[in-house]
């Protein structure tokens, strides 16, 4: 056990970063903001992993993500002077590179830190023999214990490659109390600490639904996990930051790209039908409550692949017969096409309004998305023939862009291997290697049984109205399909949500899911049902398969669009 903490019994653990390019200045922010043991940082995405990707092919030294080496080349004294630990997956394709890189660094400063690392979870050279394809990367998820053994050989900052987004935060955890890797309760609350500060002030008010309540959104604070010994933990912020930190915006941080009632990694799978959250104080929420199971006997790996090359042009079509209009641009591109790509689609946006009272208001988009293995069939090929139609189409013909050359896309994809399969290695200060074993315990993930709901509420009055009029949403993205969690905050309101907003009435109010596979999972605890939309991401953000490539707003649509609901309900 290494106390990472003056406090037995209680880590605090902040969080500075949720994506590849969040706030540059976080890290000073909460450094500054007030006490803090651990800070942590998240820069991995699916995507981030593709463009880290094609970096490390421009050069082998790169993978990684700078703007942290930007960070720490302003923080790194403060963190020091504070005695506050860095934990980060900024390490990215290449965690040694960024390792040595702040070696570098910490010697420029005339500094004295400790630098450790995690490595293993890059497959690339081992895919032909696991069956995984031939991508671009393909990375591991790995979990905590590597993190762990870094920070009780004294590591000042741990980089890590393609560790789970919860494991810099259970790590930490698990360090300071010892635990062991039996310990599934303890390590289910942390996991759910870690998923609610993972993506930084989302949990503090960002992309809140109902964001109008919050006194100041104006420049959120990021968020702290007070951990206890037990696993259960309070959410805040610093005093004086903005945002808020209430139920509902830790709700809707649980609710982001999750899937069924069990939470899998590969240290433990979190049960999150057994989440309790309560108000314990201004911008603090007690979660309690989580029990654990063992992880699932194989790790999931991020298989990304250049899929070929895109582009699009979008035409605007202004006052009447939008429709017709489009038919014709549609048909004389088409045939004016030299070559048709591989992948041709269309999408027609009706922004267009009767009697409008500006052009704008009065117009629609015609959007032309081209993918194919050949750069040449989609860039000047296709661009240039859109924009011939100018002076040849329907009348008004316009563009939103000038032509030009198709840029790559990705491809995602996650793969399964045994998790003996993958080396877990924790490079100590010193050089030292340790090899992490894989858990011995593991349990096949399964759903958990359908949960007991309430009595549906007897209603006789009703009014149309939009859902979001009583419920919250989140969205988002895993791989190829979506997911979006909606809540309410009343037991009277969940008896109606929990019978009313089943799996046929969400095709009926987002038209696009008709033709896909849609799962409902009702998680009581949180009065909330969340569905998983499979294959309308098409194949991962970098594909672009729709306008929101990342199911970002899906949610808010969800939440606009009409449903009876019973009068007694509504404010």
């Amino acid at each position: 056990m290494s106390m990472l903490a003056a406090d037995p019994d209680v880590i605090r653990i902040g969080n500075c970063s949720g994506f590849y390019g969040d706030r540059l200045g976080a890290m000073r922010e909460m450094l500054e903001g007030g006490q803090l043991d651990v800070l942590t940082g998240d820069y991995l995405a699916e995507l981030t992993m593709l463009i880290l990707g094609r970096d490390r092919m421009k050069d082998p030294g790169l993978g990684y993500a700078k703007t942290f080496v930007t960070q720490i080349k302003d923080c790194l004294g403060l963190a020091l002077e504070r005695g506050v630990r860095i934990v980060t997956n900024a390490g990215g394709l290449n965690p040694a590179g960024l390792a040595e890189k702040l070696r570098k660094v910490v010697a420029d400063l005339g500094l004295d830190a400790r630098i450790a690392y995690v490595e293993g979870d890059d497959l690339l050279g081992r895919t032909d023999e696991l069956g995984l394809g031939a991508p671009l990367t393909a990375n591991a998820y790995l979990g905590a214990w590597g993190i762990a053994t870094c920070l009780e050989s004294g590591a000042d900052i741990v980089v890590t490659g393609r560790v789970t987004d919860a494991s810099v935060v259970v790590g930490p955890a698990a360090a300071h109390f010892g635990w062991g890797r039996t310990d599934y309760d303890a390590l289910a609350g942390a996991v759910v600490a870690g998923h609610v500060i993972e993506c930084g002030t989302q949990a503090t008010g960002g992309n809140f639904a109902f964001f109008t309540e919050l006194a100041d959104l104006g420049r959120p604070g990021f968020p702290i996990a007070e951990i206890r010994r037990d696993g259960s933990s309070v959410v805040t912020k610093h005093d004086g930051t903005g945002g808020a930190v209430t139920v509902d915006t830790v709700a809707a941080q649980l609710m982001y790209e999750i899937q069924g009632a069990r939470y899998a990694g590969p240290d433990v799978t979190a049960r999150l039908d057994t989440v309790e959250l309560a108000p314990v104080g201004p911008d603090r929420v007690l979660i309690s409550g989580v029990t654990g199971e063992a992880p699932p006997p194989r790790l999931k790996v991020s298989l990304n692949t250049l899929g070929g090359f895109r582009n699009e042009m979008e035409f605007i079509l202004t006052g009447l017969d939008i429709e017709a209009k489009a038919a014709l641009a549609r048909r004389q591109l088409e045939s004016w096409l030299p070559e048709r790509p591989a992948e041709l689609e269309w999408t027609l946006a009706r922004l267009d309004r009767p009697d409008a009272e500006t052009e704008e208001q009065a117009s629609a988009l015609l959007r032309c998305v081209v993918r194919d293995p050949d750069p040449n069939k989609v860039g000047r090929a296709f661009s240039g023939v859109a924009v011939e139609l100018a002076l040849a189409s329907y009348p008004g013909c316009s563009f939103t862009s000038v032509p030009g050359n198709g840029a790559p896309y990705g491809v995602y994809r996650p793969g399964y291997v045994d998790a003996a399969e993958v080396p877990h290695i924790a490079v100590l200060p010193d050089g030292s290697r340790v090899q992490i074993a894989a858990s011995e315990q593991t349990r096949a993930l399964q759903d958990v049984e359908t949960p007991e709901l309430p009595e549906p509420l007897p209603a006789k009055e009703f009014r149309r109205v939009p859902l979001g009029a009583i419920a919250l949403a989140r969205s988002g993205d895993k791989g190829g399909d979506a997911n979006v969690g909606v809540w309410v905050r009343t037991e009277e309101q969940w008896r109606w949500l929990a019978h009313a907003l089943t799996v046929e009435r969400l095709k009926e109010l987002l038209p696009e899911t008709r033709s896909l596979t849609v799962t409902r999972h009702a998680l009581p605890n949180l009065r909330a049902v969340n569905f998983i939309i499979s294959g309308l991401l098409g194949a991962g953000v970098a594909y672009q398969a729709r306008f929101d490539p990342q199911a970002k707003g899906l949610g808010e649509w969800l939440r606009s669009r009409h449903i009876d609901i019973p009068l007694e309900l509504l404010p």
